[in-house]
Parts: structure tokens; sequence; C-alpha cells
């Protein structure tokens, strides 16, 4: 695994890079594509070293073909050339695209394993998602897969197979079930420290490469080795 050595973000963990294709690590609190902050975000970042790596003249062409809410970490697919973007952007909308994320919540979930099923609705202008009854204008369905993989100190380790891509869509749909996100302050703030980092990551991705369509890729990125994941240190070795 190689970085990306820029002066205005912490490295970037690359995880796999072709004429198609780039994977990477997203760092946690670093945004996925530009936003009213004017923080260095992800796109821009990645997108300036291309063309100082490659010597490219003029803008360089990198998709965006997911996201990561600012506060998440883990394994992110970007696409190098519009037929890349084209595919993998179909790809996501067809669930081909495999998305697994670990997360920790408060609590335990009812079932071992199951599958959640909310309607979400997403105000614009205050940036929060809620659950709301199915039929309501403007809501979209949410759907995700868990399982249990263990318990302590009052908290669960999950990990979690997205079936929609809704805008907080894991947060909110375990705050909604009574289970939020461990440092989740958005949707678990009567749970959770002010400061608190998110225990939300991007653990697997997998996709049909872009152009070669019968070839299968897997990716794996494992959280940080500190509290509280290294309560399952053991899971990660």
């Amino acid at each position: 695994m190689s970085t990306y050595p820029d002066e205005h973000l912490v490295n970037i963990p690359i995880l796999y890079e072709d004429n198609h294709v780039l994977v990477v690590v997203k760092p946690v609190n670093i945004p996925s594509q530009e936003d009213d902050t004017g923080d260095k975000d992800m796109l821009t970042a990645l997108k300036e070293d291309l063309k100082l790596r490659h010597g490219k003249p003029g803008n360089v062409f990198l998709g965006l073909v997911h996201r990561l809410d600012r506060p998440v970490g883990g394994a992110m697919v970007f696409a190098k050339t519009s037929k890349a973007a084209s595919r993998l952007s179909e790809a996501v909308r067809n669930r081909t695209f495999g998305k697994t994320y670990v997360a920790i919540v408060h609590g335990r979930p009812s079932e071992q394993a199951g599958r959640l099923r909310h309607h979400l609705l997403k105000d614009s202008r205050t940036n929060i998602v809620r659950t709301v009854r199915e039929g309501s204008e403007g809501a979209k369905e949410a759907l995700l897969d868990y399982r249990v993989i263990g318990h302590s100190a009052g908290l669960t380790l999950v990990r979690v197979s997205l079936l929609t891509g809704r805008s907080h869509q894991i947060r909110v749909q375990f705050a909604a079930i009574g289970c939020p996100l461990y440092g989740d302050q958005k949707y678990g703030a009567d749970r959770n420290q002010p400061g608190t980092q998110i225990a939300l990551w991007s653990n697997e991705i997998s996709f049909n490469h872009p152009t070669k369509q019968e070839e299968r890729l897997t990716f794996v990125s494992q959280p940080p080795d500190e509290h509280p994941w290294s309560l399952w240190s053991e899971v990660y070795e």
C-alpha cells in the first residue's frame, strides 16, 4: 500500500490503481467532495495529485462514484475515465456495487442479524435526515442488512451491508431502533460526548471492473486500532 504525499492533506493510502479506477482509504473528517466549508476534500486532493504524478496539463478527470460522510473513513473508489464513471455509477444504481461497513452502536439490536427498512426524508437546509411514514412526500426507501459481531461495555460491533445508498442511512436507521452510533452527535447526541469520533468505517467495497466486466474486484480497509475499535482488535487481525 502506498500513499499520496499531499502537503495540504493527510496521507491518503492507495489500495489499487489502474487506468480506469483509483481505490483509496478516505481519512476521517475529510469531505468526499467540495462543500460549503471550503476545507480540502478528497476529490480535489486526488485530482491535484494525479495531475502532478502523471504530469498532465489542464484539468484532470476524476469521477465521484459514491460518497462517505465527512466523519467516516475507509475504502472508497473513484473513476479515472468517463466510461468507468458511467459503468460504476450504473453498478451503484442496480445494486451490484457492494458496500460493507463496520459500525459500533450503543446498546444491542433486538436480533442477532436482520434487515432494517425505513423511509427517510432529508432536509437539505439543515442536512438532517429523519424517518417518516411510507408514502410521505419526498421520502425514499432505505434498506440495510446487519449482523452482530460482538458486544462489549454496553456497545455492539455490527457489520452492515447497504442495499440502498441514502444520505446518513446507517446513522439514521440504527438511531431509529434505539442503537445510535458511537460518537454520532447528529443522531445520537443524548448518548455521545461532544467531540467523540463516530465509529463507522467503510470496511469493504466490491464491484465488477468497468472495462473487464468478468473481473470482480474486492478491497478491504480495516478501522484504526484505537478505542472503541480496539475492543474488538482480534476481529481485524
